[in-house]
């Protein structure tokens, strides 16, 4: 009788996407932004907050530090903080910074949103 045990192979974890992704364009803005900042900035942090005809809009502000629960994704050498309360609803974001003759900012490309208001101010999921 064989006693030898077989050991059950562990199944490989794929590793996660990030939770948001800049592109080169968003990266040079936010280095732009934080070394034109008064304080000393560690990078930008981006939230959601209840606004606009469709319920949410994307929040940015400067981050001084890393809150408790913040989520921390470095791109392109440039670090962002996710507010927790913004997690689930921007997982898988791809962040732009597009400049035309008549306005320029951050775009966001979330493949959660189900739509947006008819000015482009909020979205919902």
């Amino acid at each position: 009788m064989d006693t030898q045990q077989t050991e059950t192979p562990k199944p490989v974890r794929r590793a996660l996407p990030p939770p948001v992704t800049l592109t080169e364009a968003a990266a040079e803005r936010v280095r732009t932004l934080i070394a034109r900042s008064d304080k000393p900035v560690l990078g930008l942090r981006i939230g959601v907050k209840t606004k606009g005809c469709s319920g949410m809009a994307y929040d940015v502000t400067y981050a001084e530090e890393k809150a408790k629960f913040d989520e921390e994704v470095t791109d392109k050498g440039v670090t962002i903080f996710i507010d927790p309360k913004a997690q689930m609803f921007i997982f898988g974001t791809e962040i732009d910074w597009q400049e035309d003759k008549l306005q320029a900012g951050f775009v966001f490309r979330n493949p959660n949103e189900k739509g947006r208001c008819g000015c482009g101010e909020s979205f919902h999921v």
